[in-house]
């Protein structure tokens, strides 16, 4: 399907699509992972992210891509019509929210999610930290993403 997908779209959309993409994902990661098992405590500095975890971070990212996409439409058709919540993985009250096939979804995802962090290097801890300094850090973004690009031209990378 990803050879198809290269001979229907023109570089530029297809860059444009991909660009969209992975903004989506890290938007997304960051809105579930922020809260995934980070406490309230105060982080003074977030130690320098050297490349072996940018790439276990970017692995991790793309491994979720398609899980958190069904999960996302599955909720979305439970709902229907209706707008879905923001759910944070452990905000029980964002759990609640949801209707209750949609909850074990949800749920599901979340734990998911947490293995395929773990199984790439990384603890939910770090990844949080990671997905916090990328709010504020351009260069780090910019390591990642430019990682994300390259992961997903490599053959046999997903």
């Amino acid at each position: 399907m990803k050879q198809i997908y290269y001979l229907f779209f023109p570089a530029n959309l297809q860059r444009m699509v991909t660009q969209s993409l992975l903004l989506a994902t890290l938007t997304t990661v960051g809105v579930i992972s922020i809260n995934m098992g980070l406490s309230s405590k105060v982080y003074a500095q977030t130690p320098a992210v050297n490349n072996k975890e940018v790439t276990n971070y970017a692995q991790a990212v793309l491994a979720m891509e398609p899980a958190r996409r069904k999960a996302f439409e599955e909720i979305k058709q439970i709902i229907g019509g209706g707008e879905i919540p923001k759910i944070v993985c452990n905000d029980a009250k964002s759990m609640n929210s949801l209707p209750g096939k949609a909850k074990d979804i949800a749920v599901n995802y979340c734990n998911s999610s947490q293995k395929i962090v773990e199984d790439n290097g990384l603890s939910i801890d770090r990844f949080n930290k990671i997905t916090i300094e990328i709010q504020s850090n351009n260069n780090l973004k910019r390591q990642i993403y430019n990682t994300l690009l390259r992961l997903q031209k490599e053959p046999g990378s997903r």
